[in-house]
């Protein structure tokens, strides 16, 4: 007798899209977002916030599955405030990105998600952090989701090293408009997040305030 294995798209894969992207500055980091949640082509939320916090002054941006995700930022979340217990003091970017890696690696059979780890501590001030597939590698900007396909030229031709804090808050908004215009699971309004020694600042433009390009 043959098994009923049910409708076709119960067995298919969701696919999901975001636009996520994190930049150093000296002093500081600013992380950036859209903030579409969509699975196939249906978009399930319209404004989540993909950039959660880690611990006071280190932050991760979410792509892939947002319940893996952040499951992962959780239990991250979780380790970091033990952490900073045992040891008396703030954890560092580094240790929270590597928490990060482990349990992506560990567990990459059965999550699927990608974070960048960004943040600053008083050893490396600030810092942002790539995780891939066991890979941890510190970069000086680093964009994921489906939508940063359509952005690597415009980042790889205007990042310029020593950039202010206004400036690099300029470049995420810039690149996370471009993103959601382009990219059809990129969307909603944006996410920013800015985190130096003195502050963590979390802001958000509506969709009507981002900046617009020629074919717009």
């Amino acid at each position: 007798m043959l098994e009923e294995t049910g409708p076709e798209w119960l067995s298919e894969e969701v696919k999901t899209g975001t636009t996520i992207i994190a930049i150093e500055y000296n002093g500081g980091v600013v992380l950036g977002s859209d903030s579409r949640v969509s699975a196939g082509a249906s978009v399930v939320n319209r404004v989540m916030n993909k950039l959660s916090p880690l611990h006071d002054k280190i932050y991760c941006a979410l792509s892939g599955s947002a319940a893996d995700a952040q499951t992962i930022a959780e239990m991250v979340n979780y380790h970091l405030d033990v952490h900073s217990i045992e040891i008396g003091e703030d954890p560092q970017v580094r240790s929270a990105a590597t928490l990060v890696r482990n349990i992506s690696y560990k567990y990459k059979e059965e999550l699927s998600a990608h974070l960048i780890v960004a943040g600053w501590d008083r050893r490396n001030k600030g810092q942002v952090f790539a995780t891939l597939n066991g890979l941890l590698t510190r970069q000086p900007f680093a964009v994921g989701g489906s939508g940063s396909s359509y952005v690597y030229g415009f980042v790889d031709a205007e990042y310029r090293k020593g950039m202010s804090k206004e400036e690099c808050q300029q470049f995420v908004v810039s690149t996370l408009s471009l993103a959601m215009n382009r990219d059809g699971s990129s969307g909603g309004v944006a996410y920013l997040v800015t985190i130096d020694e003195h502050s963590t600042e979390e802001k958000v433009i509506l969709g009507n305030d981002l900046p617009t390009f020629f074919d717009q």
